[in-house]
């Protein structure tokens, strides 16, 4: 098979170069500067080793003539929320027209989606929207399928070379073609779903379901917040128990687990259904910033001062800065008047000035009256007692959403806090 995958970030450059191994592979991304890096070698999204890049057969390009007559296309391209928290499904409908103009009838190729959507999106929306483009009919031009993408970034363990990858397909001989495809590549195997309206499902329930476990959790903190509790200590007792789900609180931001919810939501809704514990889960996490930088606020007797929030990334040990709820925590303590600095040496500091407005900085000799582990880094991990201390006035406040340093000795000259 000749295979297009469209899209080279985080889910598309690891499936392309897996691909790659087993069949003859083209890349492709319509940002230039991308595909010049990924051409030198470099990834920065640090999902690919520079080895592996170089030494792939990955073909890699922003020209849509050499994608032209394959076999198979996959397209892995974001798929956000708008300002309203409504489905942004401007990417997803853009390559599928790209696929449209590039396709060959004759071969009736297989179109197959790994983007995170709501049921009904790859059929409805992105197959109508390739048969209007190019005047094709599905079925007779072209076929679709699905396959939900599990890539976690920064995660070695569950790459997709070894997880089990769920398939879905228009048809029983799309199936079994994908099921060809992707058992190719992965030792973890396929599984078959019944329809691609439950895989899409099954996709965006993974990440819902967490997302409520997590606010349920942020709920928990912020209860026991006032009466001098702390998270992490009763974390440490109830793992103990067997069944116990080990969530964590924490601000829930990134791509998928604080996007997903609200396509699921969106189709509840113009279904008629008033989709209350998931609204409900998202409400308390994309609140979380804000309640953090109010409670250590009040903390401080409500004396604004100077502030150094410690990671600005989504989650840990990656680069991606997309939907980062840290934003959130920064804007209420400047809105609360603290003159806030942020530090984060994993994240583009062009990439957080254009997507922020903010300046990363090295605090070096500084020290701030507030300073805020807000993701929790190998780096900051790694941060000596004696280093922390230093970061902070006397009589200042070191805040640790993350349990970065709860094994760090007391000291009576600092106030600590934590959720």
């Amino acid at each position: 098979m000749k295979i297009v995958v469209i899209g080279l970030g985080y889910v598309g450059l690891p499936l392309a170069v897996a691909l790659a191994r087993k069949f003859e592979v083209t890349g492709f991304d319509i940002e230039a500067k991308r595909v010049a890096e990924l051409q030198s070698g470099l990834d920065r999204t640090r999902e690919v080793e520079e080895a592996d890049l170089t030494a792939s057969t990955l073909t890699i390009t922003d020209d849509a003539n050499e994608c032209r007559g394959a076999d198979v296309y996959i397209v892995t391209v974001p798929t956000p929320v708008d300002s309203n928290n409504q489905p942004d499904l401007s990417a997803v409908l853009s390559a599928s027209r790209f696929v449209a103009g590039v396709i060959d009838p004759a071969a009736r190729p297989t179109i197959v989606f790994e983007s995170t959507v709501y049921p009904g999106v790859t059929e409805d929306i992105c197959g109508k929207e390739i048969e209007d483009a190019a005047g094709l009919v599905r079925g007779r031009d072209f076929r679709l399928g699905y396959s939900p993408e599990r890539i976690n970034p920064g995660d070695r363990e569950h790459r997709v070379e070894v997880i089990t990858k769920v398939i879905a397909g228009e048809n029983a001989e799309v199936l079994e073609q994908l099921a060809t495809l992707y058992g190719a590549i992965t030792s973890g195997g396929v599984f078959r779903a019944a329809s691609i309206k439950t895989a899409e499902a099954a996709k965006v329930i993974e990440n819902a379901q967490r997302d409520i476990n997590i606010a349920f959790m942020n709920e928990v903190a912020q209860i026991l917040q006032p009466v001098g509790v702390s998270m992490w200590d009763v974390l440490a007792a109830a793992r103990t128990k067997w069944n116990f789900l080990p969530f964590e609180p924490g601000l829930v931001g990134g791509h998928c687990i604080g996007v997903d919810p609200y396509y699921l939501s969106h189709l509840a809704q113009a279904l008629g259904h008033n989709p209350q514990v998931i609204l409900a889960g998202r409400q308390t996490n994309d609140g979380m910033g804000a309640w953090i930088a109010d409670q250590l606020h009040a903390r401080r007797g409500g004396r604004a001062g100077t502030a150094l929030v410690m990671g600005i990334t989504f989650k840990e040990n990656v680069p991606d800065i997309r939907n980062s709820k840290v934003i959130d925590l920064v804007n209420r303590l400047a809105e609360l008047g603290y003159q806030v600095d942020v530090t984060d040496p994993l994240a583009d500091p062009t990439e957080v000035l254009d997507n922020y407005g903010i300046e990363l900085i090295d605090p070096n000799e500084q020290a701030y009256d507030l300073v805020i582990g807000a993701v929790p880094h190998l780096c900051f991990r790694d941060i000596s007692p004696t280093r922390l201390e230093q970061l902070v006035n006397s009589g200042g406040t070191i805040a640790d959403l993350k349990g970065i340093w709860k094994d760090h000795p007391e000291s009576t000259a600092l106030d600590r806090w934590s959720l």
